[in-house]
């Protein structure tokens, strides 16, 4: 009854300010967009492209620590109007529910929710397993925390505002949360083997976003939860790693990016619970 009770205040608060900002067409041009895990890499080139491509439209950047963020910073002094920095640990529901109380109170809806965090390797902690011998239940349970439980709890909090926004003020006809992926979490695609962690905590962040776009479809609100692959992007995830990409393959993170947004920008109702390459081509599950 407790959660019910809080769930309702959401909407209505969320309800109030809709009202609120539709008095001014400034504030709604361009939407509301929202980048989880956004301090570097993806995450980083998501927010910096969304604030140059357009004039318009707002963006929530979160990061665990923004003001060691200085990339993120650097964008604030370009784009202070536009850009939103907010301290949000996937690791800590209660960061993730007061970045929500924020944008409740600064916004009152969102029209995008880009979560880009993730992991795959940390030295002296962390490597993906070549073989079964190598497998821990420390790994399992530290990318399964971050890669696949943050995400959804982001999504948890964020959804009274994305149902809120749906796709007004922008191009598209519903709120999209899209989802950074792999390749390598397709049980279908995975001919090699090995990276269990990381392999089986894209497959399940994989399972719970297909599980919560069918929800999204029963209860017919305005929002389309897509899954995407970025392809081998030259980031410090994959740095350690890049020794075997074939040629051609390693992409900068401008060029990923670009591609992810124009997926993004074309995501029509029907693509709920999709699993989209770089390229646009679905990814079996």
């Amino acid at each position: 009854m407790v959660k019910a009770a809080v769930f309702s205040h959401y909407i209505m608060r969320t309800m109030v300010k809709r009202v609120f900002f539709s008095t001014s067409a400034t504030e709604l041009e361009g939407g509301v967009s929202m980048v989880q895990g956004a301090s570097r890499g993806i995450g980083l080139e998501f927010v910096r492209q969304l604030l140059h491509r357009k004039e318009t439209g707002h963006v929530v950047a979160t990061c665990r620590d923004p003001d060691s963020a200085t990339d993120l910073q650097k964008l604030k002094k370009d784009f202070d109007s536009r850009l939103n920095i907010l301290p949000l640990d996937v690791t800590n529901e209660s960061t993730i529910e007061e970045a929500a109380t924020t944008i409740r109170d600064t916004y009152g809806y969102l029209n995008l929710l880009i979560n880009a965090s993730g992991i795959l390797s940390i030295p002296n902690l962390l490597q993906p397993e070549t073989t079964l011998s190598k497998v821990e239940k420390s790994s399992l349970l530290l990318t399964y925390e971050v890669n696949a439980i943050g995400p959804i709890l982001v999504v948890k909090h964020m959804w009274p505002f994305l149902k809120v926004g749906g796709g007004t003020g922008t191009e598209r006809e519903v709120a999209v949360v899209a989802n950074l992926s792999a390749r390598v979490g397709s049980i279908r695609d995975n001919g090699l083997g090995g990276w269990h962690s990381y392999r089986a905590s894209k497959t399940a962040l994989n399972q719970l976003m297909k599980t919560i776009s069918v929800e999204f479809a029963r209860k017919k609100d305005p929002i389309s939860c897509i899954l995407l692959h970025p392809g081998t992007v030259d980031t410090d995830l994959s740095k350690p790693f890049q020794r075997n990409v074939p040629p051609g393959k390693l992409f900068t993170r401008e060029f990923s990016v670009q591609k992810l947004l124009n997926i993004i920008d074309n995501t029509k109702k029907i693509d709920n619970g999709k699993f989209f390459a770089w390229d646009s081509t679905e990814i079996p599950w």
